[in-house]
């Protein structure tokens, strides 16, 4: 026999009863937090125009001694918003660095493209005897060149990167060169550093680095507002 009986609503979660005392207003914990780091860290020895990334990349740590280790090519932060604008694609060595990108960030929709699933990286990398995340960035093919780069899991993609740049590979406009780890993260952000071909970079010397680091570089790149 049919009925009229409305379906029921599902029933609206409550809060609990508040116990502690905290900033719940998103954009005042943002504010708060970007002051909190001005005040306690020098970025003294850091280019004027990376101040806003130094920020963004200490908030993504909670470490403000990550400062003494952060080297900021002077060039970096012009090179990377002019790519960014012109429409040029970004590449990530690790889908974290993907989905930490905020994508309403991105001055002109850009693409942001990590080829790790790719199904020729596995044989690639097998062919080759390296990582996956090495083999992947031989993937890129010419986009690489005026693209942003942002590397923060697997220092293999980051020399993988420079001996492509070495061998007459085509050149990006930025290398956010920020991979972690005890082996080889170390080294592979001081030949960064020391490559012949002068692309801007951003390192932070050591084995501290991440995906979530490495995104929070791309965000602050992306646009002056913060």
């Amino acid at each position: 026999m049919a009925t009229d009986a409305q379906p029921q609503q599902p029933q609206q979660p409550q809060p609990p009863p508040r116990r502690y005392d905290y900033v719940t207003d998103g954009a005042q914990i943002y504010l708060r937090s970007f002051a909190t780091i001005r005040r306690e860290t020098d970025m003294s020895g850091l280019p004027a125009a990376a101040e806003k990334l130094a920020v963004r990349m200490v908030h993504a740590t909670g470490q403000i001694d990550l400062v003494a280790d952060l080297r900021v090519h002077p060039d970096l932060v012009p090179a990377a918003r002019a790519a960014l604008e012109s429409g040029a694609p970004i590449f990530t060595d690790a889908n974290m660095v993907a989905s930490g990108i905020t994508r309403a960030r991105l001055p002109a929709a850009n693409d942001v493209i990590c080829l790790l699933r790719d199904p020729r990286v596995p044989e690639l990398a097998r062919r080759w005897d390296t990582t996956r995340s090495a083999a992947a960035v031989s993937l890129w093919g010419e986009r690489l060149a005026g693209a942003v780069v942002a590397i923060g899991n697997a220092p293999t993609a980051l020399f993988h990167l420079l001996e492509m740049i070495s061998a007459g590979g085509p050149r990006p406009a930025v290398i956010v060169g920020i991979p972690v780890g005890f082996i080889g993260a170390m080294e592979s952000k001081e030949a960064l550093l020391q490559h012949e071909s002068g692309i801007p970079y951003v390192v932070v010397r050591g084995r501290r680095g991440g995906s979530a680091l490495a995104a929070a570089a791309v965000n602050a790149l992306a646009q002056e507002r913060e």
